[in-house]
C-alpha cells in the first residue's frame, strides 16, 4: 500500500510508486501529455499529490479517491479529471454503484447540475471500461 514509505525514497520516486498503483494508464497518460508544455508541472503533479498527500498516513486510498470524487463533483469544472478520479476509484477498490452514490450524494452540496455533470462522467468512464472489456474478451 502507499502509506508503506521507504525514508529513502524521493517524492518524484513516491509519486510515480502512487500515481502507478491509483491511476494506472490513465495517470501516466496525464503526465505524458505535459511533456511538450509543461514538464516541471508535470514532475509537481507526480510529487505533490501523489508522492507527498495520497502517500500520507491517516486515510487509506479508497477513502482518498471517495473524497477526490466527491471534490471533483462538487467543483463542476473538472470533468477530465473527474473521470480520471472514476477511474482510479475503480481501480482501488470501488464499485460503479458507490461511484455513483458518492456522486449523487454532492446534489445535496453541490447542486443538480454538478451531479449530473457527474453522473454523465461517470457513465462515460463506465461504457469506456465495458467496451474495453469486451475487447479482451
Amino acid at each position: 500500500m502507499i502509506q508503506n514509505q521507504t525514508t529513502h525514497e524521493s517524492r518524484l520516486e513516491r509519486g510515480r510508486r502512487a500515481l502507478a498503483e491509483i491511476d494506472g494508464e490513465a495517470g501516466e497518460k496525464v503526465v505524458s501529455s505535459l511533456a511538450d508544455i509543461a514538464p516541471d508541472f508535470a514532475r509537481y503533479l507526480i510529487e505533490f499529490p501523489f508522492g507527498d498527500i495520497y502517500s500520507r498516513p491517516g486515510l487509506d486510498i479508497r477513502s482518498r479517491e471517495i473524497a477526490t470524487i466527491a471534490a471533483l463533483t462538487a467543483m463542476g469544472t473538472a470533468a477530465r479529471q473527474l473521470k480520471v478520479h472514476i477511474e482510479a476509484g475503480l481501480n482501488v477498490g470501488l464499485s460503479r454503484d458507490e461511484i455513483t452514490e458518492i456522486i449523487m450524494q454532492m446534489a445535496v452540496y453541490a447542486g443538480f447540475p454538478a451531479a449530473l455533470n457527474g453522473l454523465f462522467a461517470a457513465k462515460d468512464v463506465f461504457s469506456v471500461r465495458d467496451d474495453a472489456d469486451k475487447e479482451r474478451a
